[in-house]
């Protein structure tokens, strides 16, 4: 028997869902959560409060909550590497950083020559080593999350950087605003989010699907996966099986790989993102408004296949 939490839209969606399983609340008190990233060598998951200008941490061991790093240069999406270390996209610091292992911070990029990024949104690393990211306009459009500047960029794009060799290029330039992004579980396909909807009322609100080329460094394709009908899909992640749980604003969507909405996690606020976390990789974390919720469920977040 499922709770009310859960709303099965299609069957396919029955075995993903636990009965009796309860949407639980780990955290209130911020003002937008975002950007959650579960670090498993320490079993704990950090989240972004990008107004507060900090990055929160939540212990899995005892349940506690602790400020993990103020001010945090208003970042937002997170991820973790293949070597453990957090990666941190930066609305105030305009730039992808990395956190090593004894605490300090790299910045990866920040642009090129005689520019700045607007605001890094959202991150994703490839098995290669690749920096994947989105840069919409956020956190340079108003103070309340980071602090209003001109575009030095002639866009809002999808960007990959090579931290090997430095190299940077716009992967995905026809965006309105650039958002959540994830690749399928054979990173043959990447999934991003345009959320211009916040910035008119006629932009998107879908995720658009991209064939990711065989150099495994460009994109072909780009057409429409998905299109919300709650407010904005916005971040998500990808299971072992290539659905897609997607933060909306009644909740999280799951969305088959075939494009169909077949069921949704309620929550009481509009959901950010989210991650897969805990032991087993069936724990799925969410960012919703104020809070962090968390919830088991009968799936496990993809694992980055072998690097070639």
């Amino acid at each position: 028997m499922f709770t009310d939490c859960i709303e099965i839209i299609d069957e396919r969606f029955r075995r993903l869902a636990l009965g009796n399983v309860h949407l639980e609340k780990l955290h209130s008190g911020c003002r937008w959560c975002e950007g959650p990233a579960y670090l498993a060598a320490g079993r704990y998951l950090v989240w972004s409060d990008i107004p507060n200008n900090r990055v929160m941490r939540w212990d899995e061991t005892d349940g506690s909550v602790s400020v993990f790093q103020s001010p945090s240069f208003h970042a937002n999406g997170h991820t973790v590497d293949r070597e453990g270390r957090l990666i941190a996209c930066e609305h105030s610091g305009r730039c992808v950083s990395r956190y090593e292992h004894d605490g300090s911070r790299t910045v990866l990029c920040g642009g090129g020559p005689g520019w700045r990024f607007n605001s890094p949104n959202d991150v994703v690393v490839k098995s290669d080593g690749s920096v994947w990211f989105s840069d919409p306009s956020y956190g340079i459009d108003t103070a309340y999350e980071g602090y209003p500047a001109p575009h030095e960029v002639d866009g809002c794009h999808v960007w990959r950087f090579d931290p090997a060799s430095g190299a940077l290029k716009a992967v995905a330039t026809d965006f309105q605003m650039p958002n959540g992004l994830a690749f399928s579980p054979d990173e043959k396909l990447l999934y991003v989010a345009d959320t211009g909807r916040t910035h008119s009322p006629d932009g998107r609100r879908h995720i658009r699907r991209f064939a990711v080329g065989k150099d495994g460094a460009s994109l072909a394709g780009g057409e429409i996966f998905a299109e919300c009908t709650e407010d904005l899909y916005d971040g998500f992640r990808v299971d072992s099986e290539g659905n897609l749980w997607v933060g909306a604003g009644d909740g999280v969507h799951c969305i088959a790989p075939d494009g169909s909405l077949i069921g949704k996690i309620r929550v009481p606020e509009v959901v950010a993102n989210v991650c897969f976390g805990g032991v087993r990789r069936n724990r799925l974390f969410i960012c919703g408004t104020t809070s962090l919720y968390a919830i088991f469920v009968n799936a496990a977040g993809a694992v980055r296949p072998p690097a070639a």
